[in-house]
Order: C-alpha cells, then structure tokens, then sequence
C-alpha cells in the first residue's frame, strides 16, 4: 500500500470521529459503564471484515480499508461515549500513547541499516531469530522486530520460498521472545508499574527456554526442508558481494534515539509521549535519506497500522468493559485457565488491559480463598505466571493480537513478500503453535 493523502486523509476522519463524539453526554460519570451485549457486534465486525474481504477482494481492500474502519469506528465511539464519555477519552488517550511508541520505534529503526554479507540459510536464519528473541526482552517486541526484520529480509532475498520465515519472526520476535522483562512486552510493564518487581519475570526463563528451543528446532527442520527447493545457482551468485566487511551498521546514532524511547516508558504520561516525539524528530533529523532508501523505508506500514488500530481500539472498547465488569463470572481459578483465557482472549484483544482485568480476577481469587502468602502484587505467583505467559504468548495467534505483528506483515508485503491472510496466517499459528501451548500447559500449569 502506497502512502497517499487519501490515505493520511481517512486516518485524520477516524482520529476527528472520536474527538467528536467527545461531547456527546458530557456530563457522563467517569467509570465504565456496563456495556449491553450488542455492543460487542462492532469489534466482531471489524474482526470479520480484517478476516473475510481480503480474501474475496484483496486490491478493494487495500483501496478501501480506512473507509470500513471509519464506517466501524464512528457508531462505536458514539456508543461509548453516550454511556461513559471519559471511558472513550481514556481508550483515545490509550490509543495515542499506543501508537506514539509504535510509530517512534518504526522510524527510528528505519534508519538503522544492518548489512549483513550472508545469505539466509538455516542456520543463519535460525540466529537471527534467536538473537530476535533475546534483544525482545531487552528493547521491547516491536524495537526487536523493526531493528532485525530488514536485515532479514536482505539475506533472504535470493530465496523464493520465505513466508514460514516472517511467520516464525512473528512468533518468536514479536511476541514470545519478550516475556523475560517488563521492557518485552506492554502488559508486562503495566504489571511492573501495578507492584511486580521489575526482575520477577526472570522466573518464566524455564518456559521461555523450552517455548524458543522448540520453535527454534522446528524452524530449523522447516526451513531446510524449504531451502532444498531453492536455486544453488542463485545463492552462489549471490553471496560474498562484500567479503571485507562482514557486519556493517550504519546510523548507528539511531540507537540513542531508541535508548531514549525505552527510558521513556519510566516517566510520567505526556512527558512520555513527548520524549518519543522527540527522538522520533531527531531521527528523521540526524538520519540520511540514503540509509532509509536503502531500507526501502516509507511511512506505508506505520500509517495502515495507526488507522486499523484506531478502529481496533474503539470497538474493542465496550468488549473489554464487558470482560471487566463480568469477568469475575467466569469461573477462572486454576492457574491453566488463567493461561487459555487471558491468552486467548489477548489472540484478539489489546493484551495490555486484558493482562490488568485478569490480575484483578486473580487478586479477588486470592482474597475468596484466604491466600495470604507468596503473592506478589496480591497474586499467588503460579496464576500471575499463566497470565503473563497466556499474555505475551498467545499476541502470536492472529495478526492483530500485538502491535508488531500487522506491522511485520506490512512491511513483509512492501517489500515483495506475499504474506498470508488472517486465516491463512492462523493456520500457521493454530498449527504450530496451539500443540505447543498445550505442551506448555502440560508442563507448568496443571
């Protein structure tokens, strides 16, 4: 998808929709409001036109996507806004903070440029995506997936056969690799800042461990299996372009910028989000041109990304009040239900608040049975480790479970690589996934 003024153009309506509807009942209480049932038919709609209409039409999609995403946006706002006006301000204010980091982290990655004088082979492949997952604990899932998916991408362009490669970079770079720290993932830091001492989740490593063993031994047979298809020829032609240089990094003032972000998320609100304005302006700043020509950088991805997850946002908004108010109903107790739920709710949820309405559920759990001992921020720690486990892991299941998944497929595809739909991408992740998160259960949740 081209940049274009349609484009910034439909993404400004949606941002004016909901200040519009801002006004609407002003003089609403500021608490959730119970949401009817009906309510949720907005966010189920947007789900299925994601899902369905690329299928049938993909060129119509691409054209028109922001029009359906306003046409969704615009009734659930004033929805939300005639039950809870300050609900809607917060989902807005949530949503800008949202995207501020989101989009920083992309451009201040773009002007990262990593040559690599290696073609992607198994083995080398299989590094990157190691190396991926460390660094998502360390500077966060998405700085992780903008710094390395590019370099990637490069060393894997003699091959034909690469789709199963961003797949795997999605599961492991976009959403396990981050469970060890606050800094990985999003829910992670709101339970930081909610009491979880910040090294806590240094006692998921076991499962971490195994979870990124075994997806990296299944890549591995994987993309052996597909590498066989390819033209030896090609890889011969291709490799040794640069032998007296066999890493290169340019832009390298790029990763102050992302430093900068990062310490960001220990300050207060819009002191924030005016840190990451700024280091996103001196990026693009201090950054040559020719370093984000040569990442075939464009503000494309980063802008279909902002649009579609401002109409996730607001639909999303009277779903996740509904889970709030009636979450306590659910009858979720043991630890491997606090795993599938939280995780499979976050499939499709934002999985920050998700993480936050299943803390409280497991606070009221502790309290019901008189636990007194071994909590930490007044969870028993074997159900805060299946919600932070059920949390981080299960964004891999759709495209739109974490931020840096459709943002890896959008980048993916402007740069030729035809990624799959929303089903076909679940094939992959239902496949391959959902029998290792039973393995996980098995394991460290029974």
């Amino acid at each position: 998808m081209k940049a274009s003024g349609k484009t910034v153009g439909i993404g400004f309506l949606i941002f004016l929709s909901l200040l519009i509807a801002l006004p609407v009942n002003a003089a609403g209480g500021g608490s959730q409001a119970d949401f009817p049932l009906w309510s949720g038919i907005f966010f189920v709609g947007l789900l299925c036109c994601i899902a369905v209409i690329p299928l049938l039409n993909a060129e119509w999609w691409v054209r028109n996507f922001g029009y359906v995403s306003l046409l969704l946006t615009i009734p659930a706002a004033v929805v939300v806004a005639t039950r809870d006006w300050l609900f809607l301000v917060h989902v807005i204010l949530e949503y800008l903070s949202f995207i501020l980091l989101l989009g920083s982290l992309f451009v201040t990655a773009g002007g990262i440029v990593i040559r690599v004088d290696i073609r992607g082979t198994p083995v080398i492949n299989s590094l990157f995506l190691l190396i991926g997952a460390v660094f998502a604990s360390l500077i966060g899932t998405t700085g992780a997936s903008m710094v390395l998916l590019r370099p990637l991408i490069r060393s894997n362009k003699w091959r034909k056969k690469v789709v199963h490669i961003y797949i795997f970079f999605i599961f492991l770079v976009s959403n396990i690799g981050g469970l060890l720290t606050p800094l990985g993932d999003p829910p992670l830091f709101l339970g930081f800042l909610r009491g979880v001492p910040f090294f806590w989740t240094l006692r998921l490593l076991p499962i971490w461990c195994v979870t990124v063993a075994i997806l990296l031994a299944l890549f591995f047979l994987l993309d052996s299996y597909f590498v066989k298809k390819e033209d030896p020829e090609k890889f011969l032609r291709t490799s040794g372009t640069r032998p007296e240089k066999k890493l290169e990094i340019k832009g390298k003032i790029n990763f102050l910028f992302l430093l900068m972000i990062l310490c960001s998320l220990f300050i207060p609100p819009l002191f924030r989000e005016g840190v990451m304005i700024l280091a996103t302006g001196l990026s693009l700043y201090f950054t040559h041109r020719s370093l984000r020509e040569e990442n075939v950088f464009s503000f494309a991805p980063i802008l279909e990304v902002a649009i579609l997850f401002a109409a996730i946002f607001v639909t999303m908004a009277p779903v996740l009040s509904l889970l709030q108010v009636n979450g306590s109903k659910l009858g979720v107790v043991q630890p491997w239900q606090f795993f599938w739920v939280s995780g499979s709710l976050s499939s499709f949820l934002d999985n920050a608040p998700t993480y936050l309405v299943f803390m409280s559920i497991a606070q009221s759990v502790a309290h019901t049975a008189g636990i007194m001992e071994g909590l930490v921020a007044g969870v028993p720690q074997t159900l805060l480790a299946a919600i932070s486990v059920g949390c981080v892991f299960m964004g891999a299941n759709s495209y739109i479970g974490n931020g840096p998944n459709f943002m890896v497929k959008a980048i993916c595809e402007e740069n030729g690589v035809k990624m799959p739909s929303f089903f076909g991408y679940m094939a992959w992740s239902v496949g391959i996934l959902i029998p290792l998160f039973f393995l996980v259960t098995m394991v460290f949740f029974r």
